[in-house]
């Protein structure tokens, strides 16, 4: 697909991994969607390094290592998925109207862009970007890229709610008990309502990177020391996924579209 130059306001638009190990993540996630690494220090400390993943020479992703204060509070290795807006201030000051939270205040980060990230009424945490020099995923909607994100929630009303009131997206029904998040006439995403079998799952936003072979995918990752948590799986008149877990214990998504 041709390289993608700009990223319309309530589109994800990036997804950014913070892992315990960069060094392993890069050999994984290299194996399984043939990405290559670009390395930029971002301060003194030879942990200050921002990677950019590339597929074909294009950034889709990003990692890097959980900072001290991340580990020391508790927080496991995640991916972490960006929706760009027109402006990160005044998105963030909606979020708390709208009965969020901002865990991290807009800050700029250098020329690339002004980020927040925020916490929805029921706990799963998205970043804000607004785009300077970098607009986000180079690539998108191809194998080796960024194809959907997706809400677990235990209110599914509030969730529509709060994510209505802060992005252009409209939400459509597909079957129980699902809910597609579209933005215009395009499905973008989707939001469904963690059950009470599992009692132990947080809200939170899962990204699915797509794959030419979930199954092969999903085997590749089992064989270089990840594990797959369900699946892989039929979509009826989808395709078929799997969620996978990292080496460092990251959850994520792999989808094959069908046809």
């Amino acid at each position: 697909m041709p390289q993608i130059t700009h990223h319309e306001p309530g589109s994800f638009s990036w997804a950014e991994l913070a892992t315990s190990d960069p060094k392993s993540a890069k050999a994984f996630y290299g194996s399984l969607f043939g990405w290559t690494a670009v390395d930029n220090s971002m301060g003194p400390g030879p942990d200050d390094v921002y990677t950019r993943l590339q597929l074909d020479g294009d950034d889709v992703a990003a990692l890097y290592r959980m900072l001290p204060e991340q580990a020391a509070g508790g927080v496991s290795p995640n991916w972490l998925t960006y929706v760009t807006v027109w402006n990160a201030d005044a998105t963030a000051r909606r979020a708390r109207e709208l009965g969020g939270s901002v865990v991290a205040d807009p800050f700029d980060v250098m020329s690339y862009g002004r980020m927040a990230i925020l916490q929805d009424p029921g706990g799963a945490m998205l970043a804000l970007w607004q785009p300077g020099t970098h607009i986000g995923a180079r690539r998108v909607n191809e194998p080796g890229a960024l194809s959907w994100c997706e809400l677990a929630t235990r209110d599914a009303d509030a969730s529509s709610r709060f994510y209505t009131g802060l992005f252009d997206w409209e939400l459509k029904r597909s079957g129980e008990p699902y809910v597609e998040i579209l933005r215009g006439s395009t499905p973008i995403g989707g939001m469904y309502v963690i059950g009470p079998e599992a009692p132990d799952v947080a809200p939170n936003w899962m990204v699915y990177f797509q794959t030419q072979d979930c199954d092969a995918t999903a085997a590749k990752a089992r064989s270089a020391s990840g594990e797959v948590l369900v699946g892989p799986k039929d979509i009826a008149g989808v395709g078929r996924f799997a969620v996978l877990q990292d080496p460092q214990g990251a959850a994520f998504s792999v989808v094959t579209l069908a046809g």
